[in-house]
């Protein structure tokens, strides 16, 4: 067994599970469906239709992944601002790192909304970076100010606020509480503030301005874990540790589903029970990563998701930056056109994996290591 991970140290199962999660937008839901679609088995049928988000109310597999990145950029949050402290980093260089990073997650979600192409009344302000900048902001300056006590108090009125807003105050035209796609309080305040378009046909943005308020309570989440990983007191022991991460992530789900009942699960409104059930998940996922990882050190089969999750800015921007679906066009769509129908989509997303992970696997060799 691994000693427990030392307070400023890195939890090397982060990395694997952060690359694990971006897995999923490199190919990895291709590669379901495509063997799904090989094969016609009924589990594989059933995975594959958790490949794509649910269309309003509810949760699939796919909606997992942009909340478990948020959590898990918390999860850090407490060993990266314990290390600054203990390299005698002063308040004000902290909250330089901290705006600089908020402002550059910003500024670089436009360019991979095209902000490039320099057609300001059609660009798209919001953006899944933009969101993880804000909300792992906001955590930040809790985690700095607030002890753990008032860390867990910040999340609950976070959460509970956030119901209370959407269940009280209602849309111009419609009654409170109206969680429909016409009469939410999200879109409203997105088409009323948000400049240039909005994602959902130009309705409203699911990464939009009222919505980042419970974004900063998947991160706090994040950062609640963290601080538990680095408790040396409470269950010292690292396996007692991954248990019960495990069981929190059970306890969570069954809150989130009953929650659920009166505040629906919803990614696009990022609703709090959306926040506690997608957290249930990320701790689940966190407990067995950090158990066989960090506690069991079977770490060898992880090297493949270490790579990518040792880049994930990288392996997000490089995608339609560098067209690497042109790349995986220029050397395999020629063999791919010759394959049987049944074996194209399978084949699609394991050339765009491949032609993915080998850029990301060039950096790693290099040690070039992109950190914002």
């Amino acid at each position: 067994m691994t000693e427990p991970v030392n307070k400023t140290g890195r939890v090397a199962s982060l990395d694997a599970l952060r690359g694990f999660d971006m897995l999923w937008i490199m190919g990895g839901n291709m590669i379901i469906i495509g063997l799904a679609t090989l094969t016609g088995w009924p589990f594989l049928e059933a995975a594959a239709r958790q490949m794509e988000h649910v269309s309003w109310h509810g949760f699939a597999f796919y909606d997992m992944i942009f909340p478990l990145f948020l959590f898990i950029a918390g999860v850090s949050l407490p060993f990266s601002m314990a290390k600054r402290k203990e390299r005698g980093d002063t308040g004000l260089q902290i909250w330089k790192h901290m705006l600089t990073r908020l402002v550059l997650l910003i500024f670089l979600g436009m360019i991979y909304n095209g902000l490039l192409r320099l057609n300001f009344g059609h660009i798209r302000v919001a953006s899944v970076l933009g969101r993880i900048g804000i909300g792992w902001f906001f955590a930040a300056v809790i985690v700095l100010y607030a002890n753990r006590t008032w860390r867990w108090i910040w999340f609950a009125v976070i959460l509970l606020g956030y119901w209370a807003i959407m269940a009280l105050i209602p849309a111009p035209g419609f009654k409170a509480g109206d969680l429909s796609w016409e009469g939410n309080l999200v879109g409203y305040i997105d088409r009323l503030l948000l400049p240039g378009w909005l994602y959902e046909q130009n309705y409203f943005d699911p990464e939009g301005i009222l919505s980042a308020l419970p974004a900063i309570g998947t991160a706090l989440l994040g950062a609640l874990t963290g601080d538990f990983l680095r408790d040396e007191k409470r269950l010292p022991k690292p396996v007692q540790k991954g248990i019960a991460i495990l069981m929190a992530g059970i306890v969570a789900l069954i809150i989130g589903r009953l929650w659920h009942n009166v505040f629906p699960v919803n990614k696009k409104l990022w609703t709090s029970s959306f926040v506690v059930y997608a957290g249930g998940w990320s701790l689940i996922l966190l407990g067995i990563f950090y158990l066989i990882i960090d506690v069991w050190g079977k770490k060898k089969w992880a090297f493949f998701f270490q790579v990518i999750g040792m880049n994930s800015i990288v392996s997000y921007l490089m995608q339609p930056m560098l067209c690497l679906w042109c790349v995986r066009n220029f050397f395999f769509e020629g063999l791919i056109n010759h394959l049987p129908e049944a074996w194209k989509t399978l084949a699609d997303g394991l050339t765009y994996t491949l032609v993915c992970w080998l850029v990301l696997y060039f950096f790693y060799k290099k040690k070039i290591f992109v950190k914002i």
